[in-house]
């Protein structure tokens, strides 16, 4: 696919604060890092430690930030925008609309759609697809191969579910939503009641409740709630193989990295973001504004919106970090310790404990 730099840059300032400065003929075939970038290629410099990298890039344009508008214009073609990285997202979100067109409404031959099911005339589903009653597609999404919608689920207008997603009975998903493969969601929430040596299950009767423009990676898993629904508010993003307990609720724009685990009854403000592999125990609050590093264990509710780290026990970040350099000394310490103690021994400052 080749678009001209013109219509890139007009897309862009109808979105943001954006200036095409140099030839808007130029012809884009790709979007590139800095580095890799050709003389066909787009790309973008946003952190002002790379900008060294600038002036040696091969790059045909680069969205660049205000602060670096000298230093690209001395290069060649640029476009200078407020925020770079957010315009260059932008760029890629018009990209894949460009390269991948919107195919026209369809229902394949072999999915299946219950009589009581809705589905709006603009969806489309795919193979092996199983829509069931009272089921609800909004208009424009798309439901791809051997996905289920459960009984009375409901996928709202424009989301995207990616092959073989499961929405259970009950649960619903918002507008624009972008679901990627084997995610699950709506399964049953690790519910069990000890009873003379043995586990009796609790039944899960809540659902999952998901808002708008929400993402979801591959085979991430947000269980239903025992009485009340889980709950992800608009925005939220989640990495791959994320596990939401049942009855959490996710507060807006908040983000989760690969392998985040979040338990039972916890609630997560809104804006905040979890590491990869971090977990967060059941019932514990987080709130607006808590980033969590990755790898950590949240022990205890964090009211102060902030950066922490660590295991056992999880502290603000910054004092972890100096415990951390301690810790890493510790030996060294131990080593004088001895010394000293030794010294104090010969001096018969002390005596050796018996």
């Amino acid at each position: 696919m080749t678009l001209r730099l013109a219509d890139i840059a007009q897309f862009l300032s109808e979105a943001v604060n954006a200036e095409l400065i140099g030839d808007p003929g130029v012809l884009i075939k790709r979007l590139s890092t800095l580095e890799a970038a050709g003389p066909s290629d787009l790309s973008f410099l946003s952190n002002p430690k790379y900008q060294a990298k600038l002036a040696h890039s091969a790059a045909a344009c680069v969205i660049v930030g205000p602060a670096a508008r000298e230093a690209a214009v001395s290069r060649g073609s640029c476009i200078v925008a407020d925020d770079p990285y957010h315009a260059f997202a932008l760029v890629t979100q018009f990209w894949k609309r460009r390269q991948s067109a919107e195919s026209a409404p369809y229902i394949h031959p072999t999915a299946f759609i219950d009589p009581g099911a809705t589905v709006s005339p603009t969806a489309s589903v795919g193979a092996f697809a199983c829509i069931a009653d009272g089921a609800v597609i909004g208009d424009g999404a798309r439901i791809a191969e051997h996905c289920v919608v459960g009984r009375h689920a409901r996928i709202g207008a424009g989301t995207r579910l990616s092959a073989r997603v499961t929405v259970a009975d009950g649960c619903s998903l918002g507008e624009r939503c972008i679901v990627h493969p084997g995610a699950v969601i709506g399964a049953d929430g690790f519910g069990f009641a000890p009873h003379q040596g043995q586990w009796i299950k609790i039944e899960q009767l809540g659902g999952v409740l998901i808002g708008n423009d929400v993402e979801i990676g591959a085979n991430t898993c947000i269980d239903r709630g025992a009485l009340e629904d889980t709950v992800l508010e608009d925005g939220v993003k989640l990495d791959n193989l994320v596990q939401i307990g049942h009855n959490v609720r996710v507060g807006k724009h908040t983000a989760m990295a690969g392998c985040a685990g979040v338990a039972g009854s916890a609630t997560i403000g809104a804006h905040c973001t979890v590491g990869g592999g971090a977990i967060v125990l059941g019932h514990l609050i987080l709130a607006d504004g808590v980033h969590i590093s990755a790898a950590s264990v949240v022990t205890r509710s964090i009211l102060k919106p902030g950066n922490y780290t660590g295991l056992f026990p999880i502290d603000d970040n910054a004092v972890w970090e100096k415990n951390a350099a301690t810790l890493k000394q510790l030996h060294t310490f131990r080593e004088r310790l001895r010394q000293a103690e030794k010294a104090l021994l010969h001096s018969g400052h002390i005596q050796e404990k018996s």
